[in-house]
């Protein structure tokens, strides 16, 4: 059974408002992952490494 659902774009604000809520200790570890997951953590992780995008240190 084919699905006509098409998953909606990234949203890099919602991924890190609720990164930002599990440092101010507002949320556990599962709900975060779990909103991280569901504004497109996964496809923003894809295209950063299909691009080769490497991580720099943070002075």
């Amino acid at each position: 059974m084919a699905s006509d659902f098409e998953r909606p774009a990234p949203d890099l604000a919602k991924i890190i408002a609720a990164w930002e809520e599990w440092e101010r200790g507002e949320q556990t570890p599962g709900k975060v992952l779990t909103s991280m997951k569901t504004a497109g953590l996964a496809e923003v992780l894809q295209q950063l490494q299909a691009s080769g995008w490497k991580p720099t240190t943070v002075a």
